[in-house]
């Protein structure tokens, strides 16, 4: 974690300058708001403090703020989120995230379990007719793994040796999300795998062939 005793003194006014930077901008949003409350941006108070501490005017203000701050809270925790998983797709470490953020290693990994070490497994069938071919991608994003096997399934139907389904496995060895593509509506169609096709062996094992080969039939008898 980061010791603010352990900052060099232009460290620590650069982080106060940053709060007061947020702290405006929380205020000036704050103030925008407050035209709900019957007052012009002219007319309102020029701090969060400048009413009476009792007043009813000071409670509607200050609970305005509360709710501009908790906004504000929320989007930076949403910025973190991003920004951690980007980290942990370039290669970043939970002792890593922590440093940056703050926290401990265990505590970025409570807070971002996804971020790092974790990967998806994209399986896509290609090629119109028997016997298929198939490709695997690994990516790092959930997400990303499910929106290029849709793209790669969509664009396939373009070529003869083009996707013609797709399946994102887990970390974990299970099938997360699946499509194929439908003739009939000319589109990628979202599927649920059936129960024996959940579980995915590790390519090492002997069983992941057998598994190809019945993912491989289950998705021909769909096209």
């Amino acid at each position: 974690m980061v010791d603010m005793w352990d900052l060099d003194s232009e460290a620590i006014e650069e982080r106060v300058a940053f709060r007061a930077q947020v702290r405006d901008l929380v205020w000036r949003e704050t103030k925008r708001r407050m035209r709900s409350l019957g007052f012009s941006e002219e007319e309102g108070p020029a701090t969060p403090n400048a009413l009476a501490p009792t007043s009813a005017a000071a409670k509607a203000v200050h609970l305005m703020y509360l709710e501009v701050a908790t906004e504000a809270g929320t989007a930076a925790r949403d910025l973190a989120a991003d920004a951690a998983a980007r980290a942990g797709r370039a290669g970043a470490t939970y002792a890593d995230l922590g440093e940056a953020s703050g926290i401990t290693r265990q505590a970025a990994r409570k807070r971002w379990p996804e971020a790092v070490g974790t990967h998806w497994a994209l399986y896509l069938l290609t090629g119109k007719n028997r016997p298929h071919g198939r490709a695997v991608q690994v990516l790092r994003s959930s997400s990303k793994a499910i929106e290029t096997g849709r793209a790669a399934v969509d664009e396939g139907a373009l070529a003869e040796d083009g996707a013609v389904a797709a399946v994102v496995i887990n970390s974990g060895r299970q099938a997360v999300w699946a499509c194929y593509f439908n003739d009939g509506t000319y589109a990628p169609e979202e599927i649920t795998l059936p129960d024996e096709l959940q579980n995915v062996p590790v390519p090492s094992d002997e069983g992941h062939r057998d598994w190809q080969h019945r993912w491989e039939q289950h998705i021909t008898r769909l096209l």
